[in-house]
């Protein structure tokens, strides 16, 4: 990274896909699996209800998802910038 206005460019877009994923994340288990878990209660999949199923498991799917995607994009941004390990 060459100069403060690059670093500060690369935390900015750092900061904005974390504060993404966290809204992501609390949306899927907070919202889904508990405010908004009545309203989805009419909805069956895989033998359940929705708002259940992401109580138990689509919150943690979406976890690993964002986990993953988390990843994929830092390493894109660290190439983007030239503060990537190779």
């Amino acid at each position: 990274m060459s100069d403060d206005k690059s670093a500060g460019a690369y935390w900015a877009a750092n900061v904005k896909i974390i504060l993404i994923s966290l809204v992501i994340w609390a949306t899927v288990s907070f919202g889904f699996g508990i405010l908004l878990r009545p309203l989805l209660s009419g909805i069956a999949i895989g033998g359940t209800d929705l708002g259940f199923w992401f109580a138990q498991q689509g919150a943690i799917l979406v976890f690993i998802v964002l986990i993953f995607y988390y990843t994929w994009y830092m390493n894109r941004l660290d190439r983007e910038y030239g503060v990537d390990e190779q």
